[in-house]
């Protein structure tokens, strides 16, 4: 935790360490690490012995699709394709807000006490050899991170690329429920609106891959998906780790049997039931019982080694905690039953709002089945006799129970002798496995139509993991679980396969604000993982009373101790993408009879859409429809068409088609052009056919790469060629739109000054299927790197232009407080915090605050739509 008496604001920073990994302007590089180890990984499905046909097993299609099913005596194998993780982003909140605001000295005006947080986010020119070798050998600072890719995949790459196994100590694991597209992806960042028809089907590849993946068999390719990932979270877990899924009860049996088979039934730790919400439907629609609960499945990695930490629910607000509570013994020390004091005072019980005064209290047997001869003896109390019988004897001595009477804590009851058990000797319950508290708990606005509660991700969090520990979240959604992770001062990792999904978590993330709790460690470079000042709470017992021995103290793991003079912002972080697949040639696919059949279906789709519709500019409505299209058998060139102009005149063109499910990387694009040469001769244009493209493919300003000879230009293809099969009706074919860069100004100020001004961008919209032009109404955000070098991309600044400017409401109400606080004086000085208005007014705005005009210097702008696509461009101060 980066710690400055003098600064109300600061973020954790762990003193873990994350293997090195390339950025994406540097993919490529890791080859020469990499050479030689293997392409796949291979791991064992069940986590003990089995034997098919004597072991019982839940039974699906395609459960052992790529095993030696007929072979009982042959352990099952999960193969999985090894890629490499990329940093796409360097995020540090602290750094963001530190610019909005400034720290003076009451004594000395121009005394600003600002740190300079950028200092350890510049890095040293290094040596390009030194870095090449040192990919997966060397070690930086831990950064939490938040992944855009396939789950499995993902998870595969830390396993295998980075050498994660056994490091992660918690995984929240959040899969769809069910086939429904609301459960299963979001069209837009700022709506959680999602129709169940063809407008409501994801325009994004990797989505619609997943689906496909996770639902094409139903219940069947859904069971394989939940299958693989579980059997690498497996491999992730410490041997203290814990795995949570959260499911409904359409599914929650079968995940039962499945989280059996691989992580061991021995190793069922609890079904946790949770309240999602307190009813469902009108009474008059409703055919059965509402559903209002949810499910949590937890399994241990090895349930003699796992951690566990007790939470404790006060007992006023946890309804079980309070049954047994029905006597009271009032200021005046009077006791008597709740009846009879509601006859008393002829007024209802609350015990929501007990009286001042009121001391609730139970009565608890005061014997033992396991009494010796110094416990059974006579008691006295008010002239009445009691004794045990039979072998029982007293809890306690008779000096013991001396001491019990001396604190008036026996009460007769029904010719027994009670121990009079007091509510405040210990206000809590331990928490079970049924959550009635949990309903519409969300911490704050409906970010995600799938987005989970705060309270049951929080709870499984605390219980299993300490300060520093590690978090994993397979399903990202909104980034509720890297939230929780980290207010609670937790290392986390969160994946998404949607660009939609990880740009909410991003926007959440970055603007979020956290209580500041105190640690036990506050040096200036303290070691979260000594953890946080918990708050302790007696235990009072009968054991502890009768032998005069100081009282048990409990810690509350939820309620550590708070400064309320400063705030926290979320820890740095980086946002990284997956490796993109290469482009295959048809001759490479001849071996794979069905991955030939869907390339050459797939193309052809393509090409009889060119020949219709062709490729359309979106600004100046220019069209180029193909009459004959050619396949090519080049690894990185996939076809040729031949297309007319207005003059008559004929004109070639080559194509590049970019995987149906994934992105289109830098790598494909420079191969490309690279053979693209070759055939000059022929065309001076080169088209990029894909879905989604790496943000680092720049392109010139008429959307195309310019290379004086010939023309590079990146194409959108229409959304029904990937939503094929999905579609309940046929669109009409779209047409192949030219996408580009954001149309972004730098303006001179004068003064040694200048800004940066979003003008618009061309956007491509998956609902209406069409690009709209220059339209910043439709961007959701923007970011600056005011500093760029070429490398990563670290996010100096973000504007969120689109939507009601709530999104820095926190960290504006937190500052304010703290100002006030400020404000007071002090004995040794007295400090005054003031806003940079200046900063703050370019927050929802699309111009950027001034930036120092240097010769040279390079800007990097990244702008995010709607539909989460993203587009850079890179400006030079000339």
């Amino acid at each position: 935790m980066t710690y400055d008496k003098n600064r109300p604001v600061s973020s954790i920073k762990h003193n873990d360490k994350r293997v090195a990994i390339p950025d994406s302007a540097h993919q490529g590089e890791e080859q020469m690490a990499i050479s030689g180890m293997p392409e796949q990984s291979e791991y064992d499905i069940f986590r003990h012995e089995f034997q098919r046909g004597r072991d019982p097993e839940l039974y699906w299609l395609n459960k052992y699709k790529n095993d030696d099913e007929d072979n009982p005596d042959y352990m099952p194998q999960l193969r999985t394709d090894i890629r490499s993780l990329y940093k796409h982003e360097d995020i540090r909140p602290e750094a963001i807000i530190d610019s909005l605001y400034e720290l003076h000295e009451h004594k000395s005006e121009s005394a600003k006490l600002q740190l300079d947080l950028f200092g350890d986010l510049e890095e040293e020119q290094e040596d390009e050899l030194e870095r090449l070798a040192g990919y997966y050998k060397h070690s930086d600072n831990w950064q939490n991170r938040l992944i855009q890719g396939d789950s499995l995949l993902v998870m595969n790459s830390l396993l295998n690329r980075e050498g994660m196994k056994g490091q992660v100590q918690c995984i929240y694991f959040d899969p769809p429920y069910g086939i429904k597209y609301g459960g299963n992806w979001q069209m837009k960042i700022n709506s959680t609106n999602v129709k169940e028809n063809d407008d409501g089907i994801s325009g994004e590849p990797e989505m619609i891959k997943a689906y496909r993946d996770t639902w094409e068999y139903g219940i069947h390719s859904y069971l394989s998906y939940l299958r693989d990932r579980l059997v690498i979270a497996r491999e992730l877990l410490t041997e203290s780790g814990s795995c949570f899924v959260q499911i409904s009860d359409d599914n929650v049996h079968l995940i039962r049997n499945l989280m059996d088979e691989v992580f061991g039934s021995d190793n069922f730790v609890s079904q946790i039931v949770y309240q999602k919400t307190t009813g469902t439907g009108s009474p008059g629609e409703l055919r059965t019982v509402s559903s209002v609960v949810d499910f949590i499945i937890w399994y241990a990695k090895d349930k003699e080694q796992y951690k566990y930490r007790k939470i404790r629910i006060p007992k006023s607000s946890y309804g079980e905690g309070l049954e047994g509570y029905k006597r009271i013994e009032d200021h005046n020390g009077k006791r008597m039953s709740i009846p009879e004091w509601e006859e008393l005072y002829n007024t209802s019980f609350d015990y929501t709002n007990i009286p001042k005064g009121i001391k609730l209290y139970r009565l608890s047997d005061l014997t033992s089945q396991t009494g010796g001869e110094s416990t059974r003896f006579p008691i006295e109390l008010n002239g009445v006799e009691y004794k045990v019988s039979g072998n029982r004897g007293w809890r306690t001595n008779y000096e013991g129970i001396e001491r019990l009477k001396s604190f008036n804590r026996l009460e007769p009851a029904k010719n027994a002798l009670r121990f009079v058990d007091y509510l405040d000797d210990f206000p809590y319950v331990t928490l079970n496995n049924m959550w009635t508290d949990t309903s519409s708990n969300l911490g704050g606005e409906k970010l995600y139509v799938v987005q989970s509660s705060m309270k049951p991700v929080q709870r499984c969090i605390l219980m299993t993991t300490d300060p520093g520990d590690l978090v994993l979240d397979p399903t990202c959604g909104s980034g509720t679980t890297a939230y929780v992770a980290e207010q609670w001062g937790r290392r986390w990792i969160t994946i998404d396969t949607s660009r939609i999904a990880l740009n909410i978590a991003k926007k959440r993330l970055t603007t979020a604000l956290f209580p500041y709790y105190k640690t036990h460690d506050d040096s200036e470079n303290p070691n979260i993982r000594r953890g946080f000042i918990y708050k302790k709470v007696p235990h009072i017992t009968l054991k502890a009373l009768a032998n005069d021995l100081p009282f048990d103290e409990e810690t509350l793991y939820d309620q550590p101790e708070e400064d309320k003079k400063r705030i926290r912002v979320s820890g740095p972080f980086t946002v990284e993408t997956l490796q993109s697949l290469d482009v295959s040639s048809p001759e490479s696919l001849n071996d794979k009879q069905n991955d030939y059949d869907e390339y050459a279906a797939f193309t052809e789709r393509i090409f009889n859409n060119l020949k219709a519709n062709g490729i359309r500019n979106g600004v100046k409505q220019q069209q180029a429809v193909m009459h004959s299209m050619e396949h090519l058998d080049e690894p990185y060139l996939n076809a040729k068409g031949y297309y007319k102009q207005e003059d008559g005149t004929e004109h070639c063109v080559f194509f590049m088609i970019g995987p149906k499910f994934g992105t289109v990387s830098k790598h494909a694009v420079n191969e490309a052009v690279r053979a693209f040469r070759q055939h000059l001769d022929e065309s001076n244009w080169l088209v990029i056919l894909g879905f989604s493209f790496e943000d680092s493919i720049e392109s010139g300003e008429n959307k195309d790469y310019n290379f004086g000879t010939f023309q590079v230009s990146k194409v959108r293809m229409s959304d029904d060629l990937l939503q094929d099969g999905l579609l309940k009706k046929d669109k009409k074919a779209g047409s192949f739109i030219i996408i580009g860069e954001p149309d972004i100004s730098l303006v001179n100020d004068g003064d040694g000054k200048c800004h940066v001004e979003i003008n618009g961008m061309d956007m491509y919209d998956p609902i209406q299927d069409e690009v709209k032009a220059r339209n910043v109404n439709d961007i959701a955000y923007w970011e600056m790197d005011d500093n760029y070098t070429g490398g990563l991309f670290k996010v100096r600044s973000i504007h969120f232009c689109g939507g009601d400017k709530k999104d820095f409401a926190a960290w504006r109400k937190g500052l304010d407080t703290v100002a006030k606080d400020l404000a007071k004086k002090k004995a040794e000085r007295t400090l005054r915090l003031e806003f940079n208005d200046e900063i703050w007014d370019t927050l929802y705005d699309f111009k950027s605050e001034p930036i120092p005009y240097e010769q040279g210097k390079k800007i990097a702008v990244r702008v995010v739509s709607q539909f989460g696509e993203e587009s850079t461009k890179v400006l030079t101060m000339e």
